[in-house]
């Protein structure tokens, strides 16, 4: 029996309902391939999120996760070293070993030896054949000086009042703690990183001081307290301004309680703000509830200053950008930034290794015309900077329109960044005296980010505020040639080093 041959009719049904199918199939492959799409961003982003370190972002090296911190270990130093370059010191450094005094304070003969250390044959009846030196220097045993005072007191033919003389650094009627040990619970407190339990027990061991913590805390705290009434941070609000080029950097804080002048609790997340010049001189920390703006601005140091801020892109300190005289971008950061971004995939690694490389080789540049005392060299700076004008664009063009899973795609943002402040990425190359990163102020707050490491935290606002003077303090007169320990005794006499401003 034959089957009849379908219609036009009925093929073209078929044909037509084949056709649908097919353009369903399509319309659900478009949406599979755009959900694959979005799939690989998102799975990009946490692998980028999961990547963050302090080697490829702005994240600090103390939120670094445990295999970050072992893999930062293992690479050892994060910058780009010359292939002919050997690890440690460099030819020409100076060294900081001792050099032999010609005014030794005792000369002592030593004993020869009674057999050789060759063959050991005995040497008593030997000839001498010359003599040769050597130099030991110590500090001298401590030991406790108990000194009494007799204070005469005299009374007044007019009033009738009684008046008594106080001894040096102390009082009538107590026995008291003098400058030394008072500047040694300073000095482990605020440069060693020392927290006072551990203060009192080093003073013990190291001095024969059997202090309390209560002693170490007031030290530092009367120390601060002169300080404050010598008008210690006010000189630095003077002297600060007063600079061409200041860089400033900032650190979130541990406290117990974050309050504010008038001991209320405060709102959002206590921080510590570092402002220094770029050869140390004046090193200033301060103390604020929070990374605002207005707390920015409070400080009194920007609001109306002319010079150069060296920094990075934190959106707080945009607001003094009008009246400034310049700002350079920290290229430490940039370059971070950079790897970071390099680290999605390979197409990035091309655009953001190439603009690393430019920005380093200008940053070389301006090392090298700064020693010399000479210009940059023009060919050579106008190199880097069309390697860096190119690869932006390609990193603007290549991100454009590729997705991610929030806003735009980190190498699209990047890249426009560089773009739109490349005269603020470049100024370094204009004026010589602007350092191309802002590592002075990182390396700045470094040492209070370790006392934090081993003390854990603040107490409050108050306490931080006092660490800050006495750190500014200590630090700034070291770089004015005061040594710590001078720095603390002339301040506790009543006579403590105070900045002056540059222009006066």
């Amino acid at each position: 029996m034959s089957v009849p041959e379908p219609s036009y009719e009925e093929l073209a049904a078929l044909a037509a309902e084949l056709m649908a199918g097919l353009e369903q199939a399509n319309v659900g492959l478009e949406r599979a391939q755009a959900r694959i799409v979005e799939l690989e961003a998102e799975v990009a982003a946490l692998r980028a999120r999961l990547g963050r370190a302090s080697t490829n972002s702005s994240r600090p090296p103390s939120a670094d996760s445990l295999a970050a911190k072992g893999k930062r270990k293992a690479v050892g130093s994060q910058r780009i070293r010359s292939a002919d370059r050997k690890r440690g010191g460099q030819p020409g450094r100076k060294g900081s070993g001792l050099t032999p005094t010609r005014d030794p304070d005792r000369t002592e003969r030593v004993a020869g030896l009674e057999s050789c250390t060759g063959c050991g044959n005995g040497l008593s009846d030997a000839d001498l054949a010359g003599s040769t030196w050597g130099q030991v220097w110590d500090v001298l045993p401590v030991a406790w000086e108990k000194i009494h005072y007799e204070l005469p007191k005299r009374r007044c033919s007019c009033c009738g009042r009684l008046n008594t003389p106080a001894p040096p650094l102390g009082q009538a009627g107590a026995v008291v703690y003098g400058p030394r040990i008072n500047a040694a619970a300073i000095l482990l407190g605020s440069q060693g990183n020392v927290p006072v339990e551990a203060t009192a027990r080093m003073m013990e061991a190291l001095l024969g001081a059997p202090v309390s913590t209560g002693f170490v805390a007031r030290a530092q705290q009367r120390l601060a307290d002169v300080l404050d009434a010598a008008g210690f941070d006010e000189a630095m609000k003077r002297s600060l301004p007063a600079e061409p080029v200041l860089g400033a950097d900032e650190s979130p804080v541990n406290l117990v309680a974050n309050v504010d002048a008038e001991g209320k609790p405060a709102t959002g997340s206590p921080y510590m703000v570092t402002v220094r010049t770029p050869d140390e001189r004046l090193v200033w920390y301060a103390a604020i509830t929070s990374r605002s703006s207005a707390n920015l601005k409070d400080l009194g140091i920007f609001d109306r200053w002319p010079g150069v801020l060296v920094r990075d892109d934190y959106a707080g300190y945009h607001q003094f950008d009008a009246h400034l005289g310049g700002v350079q971008q920290c290229c430490s950061h940039l370059l971070r930034h950079l790897a970071g971004v390099a680290e999605l995939d390979a197409d990035n690694k091309l655009w953001a290794e190439q603009v690393a490389k430019a920005l380093r080789d200008a940053g070389k540049l301006a090392a090298q015309a700064t020693t010399t005392g000479q210009a940059i060299h023009a060919g050579k700076l106008a190199d880097a900077r069309w390697r860096y004008t190119q690869g932006v664009k390609v990193g603007i063009s290549f991100n454009l329109s590729r997705p991610w899973p929030k806003g735009n795609h980190p190498g699209l943002v990047l890249a426009r960044r560089l773009q739109d402040k490349a005269d603020q990425v470049w100024l370094f190359t204009n004026d010589l005296r602007v350092p191309w990163t802002n590592n002075a102020a990182e390396q700045a707050i470094r040492g209070p980010k370790r006392h934090q490491k081993i003390s854990g935290y603040w107490q409050s606002t108050l306490t931080l505020a006092r660490y800050c003077r006495l750190r500014s303090y200590l630090v700034s007169a070291r770089n004015h040639g005061l040594a710590a320990i001078d720095a603390i005794h002339t301040a506790l006499a009543g006579a403590p080093w105070l900045p002056t401003p540059a222009t006066t």
